[in-house]
């Protein structure tokens, strides 16, 4: 048996593999915007049915939310994995942004600066799925690719365990 470990790479290849295999997932292909990958335009809805919805979809355990539950969202940047304090407040700072969605990131950079933007009123969220939710789909996608070009060997791919829990 091999294990073999190539997150990194394929969140740097081009399309971002990582990114794909959320994207269908998720069935967010019909609202990603042609320019940027990162970036979705959806219905709108409130924040809260649009995060039940990545949980329900992506059977997340616990995940967690900064905004007002009712405010209209529209507008999404999409981060899966880890996102540094910078890219978090570069991404609510854009006044085409209403919800930064990542995996996970620093609680006292990201989640502090969207709880100050909400708290000045501006209509900003972040909605945190955890690490492991945010790629698992992802890797998913690169197990499929490896076998479109290596069928003499059997390649399974195996989901890690969401490491949180809620109560």
């Amino acid at each position: 048996m091999v294990v073999w470990r190539f997150h990194d790479h394929w969140h740097a290849r081009r399309p971002d593999g990582i990114l794909t295999g959320m994207v269908e997932a998720l069935d967010w292909k019909k609202f990603q915007n042609a320019d940027n990958p990162h970036r979705f335009t959806f219905p709108v809805t409130s924040l809260i049915d649009f995060s039940r919805g990545i949980r329900d979809k992506l059977a997340i355990h616990a995940m967690r939310v900064v905004g007002d539950p009712t405010m209209p969202v529209t507008n999404v940047a999409f981060n899966p994995g880890y996102a540094n304090g910078p890219g978090v407040i570069r991404a609510l700072e854009r006044a085409d942004v209403d919800a930064l969605v990542l995996g996970e990131c620093r609680e006292w950079e990201g989640v502090e600066f969207a709880r100050d933007a909400v708290a000045a009123g501006k209509k900003k969220a972040l909605v945190i799925l955890g690490h492991v939710p945010s790629e698992q789909s992802g890797m998913k996608e690169c197990a499929r690719w490896l076998k479109t070009f290596i069928p003499e060997v059997p390649i399974e791919y195996t989901p890690g365990s969401e490491p949180l829990w809620a109560p």
